[in-house]
């Protein structure tokens, strides 16, 4: 294989989840759920940003506001303001702890996950 059939392959990808036993704490899609609300403050927009039902979205927020000992979000309800959702202090320091963790996880096994990407069928 030639190194540039090797710079043309996609960069693998890590994914990190928190988790004790079968339950998920925190991982790609509530923390791009955090992310989107964090940026929109919305959890029906961060939900169609990607791509999944307002209803989808708010039980990932029940969910996550449940499992920490303070809430990760707050929610406003509508009326003439419109409603809205924010990250609290809990929440915006979860989601950067999450990233910063994604970060390093992905510059820790980089190196390795090159070395069997290498091995992979042409094409794969």
């Amino acid at each position: 294989m030639s190194l540039s059939t090797l710079t043309d392959q996609p960069t693998p990808r890590v994914r990190l989840r928190l988790q004790q036993a079968d339950h998920i704490f925190i991982g790609p899609g509530r923390a791009d759920v955090l992310q989107g609300i964090a940026e929109t403050g919305s959890i029906a927009e961060a939900g169609r940003r990607l791509g999944m039902s307002y209803q989808r979205a708010w039980s990932l927020v029940q969910a996550m506001n449940a499992d920490f000992a303070e809430p990760l979000v707050d929610k406003q309800r509508g009326g003439q303001t419109g409603g809205g959702a924010a990250l609290t202090d809990t929440g915006q320091r979860v989601l950067q702890a999450y990233r910063e963790a994604e970060t390093a996880a992905r510059q820790a096994a980089m190196p390795a996950l090159r070395r069997i990407q290498k091995r992979l069928r042409s094409g794969a």
